[in-house]
């Protein structure tokens, strides 16, 4: 059986999107690269960002929660520390 978290990384580099370098970048700074839930106005990241980072490999899932398990509570990886290097 295939695990369904495992994501492509051989794909051409992709081009971040604003909303998907603001959500990673939210990483860099924090224990563990964790990436938020919600932005810097108390918003939910839209999980079409989330997903979209996930699919690309820059982040990975990292805990569940167990209150709210829809949430995607994600890390940044090291593919997405290089797609922000790469960023003008």
């Amino acid at each position: 059986m295939a695990d369904t978290t495992t994501v492509q990384t051989s794909a051409p580099a992709a081009k971040l999107t604003a909303a998907q370098k603001r959500y990673l970048e939210r990483g860099l700074k924090e224990p563990g690269g964790k990436l938020p839930l919600f932005d810097r106005d108390g918003q939910r990241i839209k999980e079409q960002t989330i997903r979209a980072c996930l699919s690309h490999g820059w982040c990975e899932p990292w805990h569940r929660n167990p209150i709210k398990p829809d949430w995607l509570v994600c890390r940044l990886t090291e593919a997405g520390r290089m797609a922000l290097e790469k960023r003008p």
